[in-house]
């Protein structure tokens, strides 16, 4: 337990500049402090502890505004960055390397009581606001963009970004840690909203079709001139 927690403290000062001690980071970051509740209510819940697991995580609840079921099960390396009002439900799995931002839901739209959360593959990031809703899995490396509400499956190395979520093109699955993207959007790409970007070529198309259009009317209202001129 203390070699994993040491991991998830170094992987504070790998994604957040602002982490200057290891003193700070346990006594200041919610993350952290609702991940040591986490792992010490699913072990009791492993062990047949249930209630005292629920108990645990409503604790936690109570202490950092991170909502984490004691049955779900999560990798090394996990980090929350500002962490209120993150939600993990009962039977969401989650990779190595993850990082989720403040308001991410990872949800389900289900009353099955079997598998309803999604799985997230290893160095995924979840911007902040985003809803991941189903049992489907976001593969390695995927990036969600803030605000996003993701309803389907993500193929690994892509960024989504929108409602409901879309592609906004193929991402490299890169292991450096220079090539961590915060809040799940990279300057490479944008995270342009798709449906905003169609918008804005219809918006051109409409420009371009109202300047030939007062072309035309200025030559028809030349024309009778260039008659009257010929006639006379």
């Amino acid at each position: 337990m203390f070699k994993s927690l040491r991991e998830d403290i170094e992987a504070v000062f790998q994604r957040d500049p602002a982490a200057r001690s290891r003193l700070e980071v346990i006594l200041c970051y919610p993350g952290i402090h609702a991940l040591i509740f986490h792992r010490a209510a699913h072990r009791l819940w492993n062990r047949g502890w249930l209630t005292t697991a629920r108990f645990l995580s409503q604790v936690s609840r109570f202490l950092t505004g991170i909502e984490i079921h004691p049955a779900a099960k999560i990798g090394r390396r996990f980090f929350i960055d500002h962490g209120m009002g993150v939600v993990i439900g009962e039977t969401a799995e989650i990779g190595d390397d993850v990082t989720l931002y403040q308001g991410v839901t990872l949800g389900g739209v289900s009353l099955d009581p079997g598998k309803r959360h999604p799985t997230l593959g290893n160095g995924v990031v979840v911007g902040a606001g985003a809803a991941v809703l189903g049992p489907f899995k976001v593969g390695d490396g995927a990036r969600i963009g803030s605000n996003a509400v993701v309803v389907k499956e993500v193929p690994p190395g892509v960024t989504v970004v929108g409602i409901p979520a879309r592609p906004v093109g193929p991402q490299p699955v890169r292991e450096e840690a220079a090539c961590f993207s915060p809040y799940g959007a990279s300057p490479a790409s944008c995270a342009v909203d798709p449906v905003a970007r169609s918008v804005e070529r219809l918006a051109e198309r409409v420009r371009e079709l109202e300047d030939r259009l007062d072309r035309r009317e200025r030559e028809a209202e030349r024309e009778p001139v260039r008659v009257a001129a010929h006639g006379a």
